[in-house]
């Protein structure tokens, strides 16, 4: 089995920085691409980033050139630079991560979610 672990989300002012962080543990033989996505309440869960395990990114158009995924192979940790934050950001953060397992079969897996919110 393996588990999702989100940190670092939080209560940040209009124009402030937050990092939550997502480390994966448990059966893992590789962690491959990993994703960020976010859910607002009433609203669809979206894609906001994701990464290879190569290091190649993808971003939503409303967050880029503001967040910045990135991640430690060495911890099987992924993590989200989220500057010039806006109250339309406000959302639950989810981390997603595509495994390989030790003993089992390539699947992906969810984190709980880590709260975001953006107000003055």
């Amino acid at each position: 089995q393996v588990q999702l672990v989100e940190s670092g989300g939080g209560l940040v002012q209009p124009g402030g920085s937050l990092r939550p962080s997502c480390a994966a543990s448990g059966s893992i033989f590789r962690v491959n691409s990993m994703f960020w996505y976010r859910q607002a309440p009433g609203n669809q869960r979206e894609l906001v980033a994701g990464i290879t395990s190569g290091g190649s990114t993808n971003y939503a158009d409303s967050v880029k050139g503001r967040f910045t995924i990135s991640r430690d192979n060495a911890k099987n940790t992924v993590y989200l630079q989220m500057n010039s934050l806006k109250p339309e950001d406000t959302a639950v953060y989810l981390c997603n991560a595509i495994v390989d397992q030790r003993f089992g079969p390539r699947r992906d897996y969810w984190g709980q979610g880590t709260q975001v919110t953006v107000s003055s």
